[in-house]
């Protein structure tokens, strides 16, 4: 991801649920920034990976990865559920790119693949 990407989708993050802003602790420490934060809910996504994976390389409980994960998902739903995941129109429908009832089919699992390599198959 380009770097102007991902702080544009921060600072609308940020602005959208203000716990992805840096904060202090009553003593005063720092906390967690919100590239941290905003980096830990995107690997879970773009990688599978599992919050406890992200720990030692973000530096952030598994408890405290889970939270902003789901805060991160509320907030894209929030923001773009009305523009971006809406239910597909029947113009959509028409335009199907070459596969015929694909739509709401995320993996095309439904489809054979003869040439699939035996390490794939199943």
């Amino acid at each position: 991801m380009q770097l102007r990407l991902f702080n544009c989708i921060m600072g609308v993050i940020v602005r959208y649920d203000p716990s992805f802003a840096r904060r202090s602790d009553v003593v005063g420490h720092l906390g967690l920034s919100p590239e941290q934060k905003l980096t830990s809910a995107l690997r879970m996504l773009a990688y599978g990976s599992l919050a406890d994976q992200l720990d030692d390389y973000m530096r952030m409980g598994q408890n405290i990865v889970l939270e902003f994960f789901r805060k991160f998902c509320r907030a894209i739903v929030g923001m773009y559920s009305l523009t971006y995941l809406r239910a597909p129109t029947p113009a959509d429908v028409r335009i199907q790119r070459g596969f015929p009832g694909m739509i709401g089919s995320i993996y095309c699992m439904h489809w054979e693949w003869r040439n699939c390599p035996t390490s794939q198959t199943g």
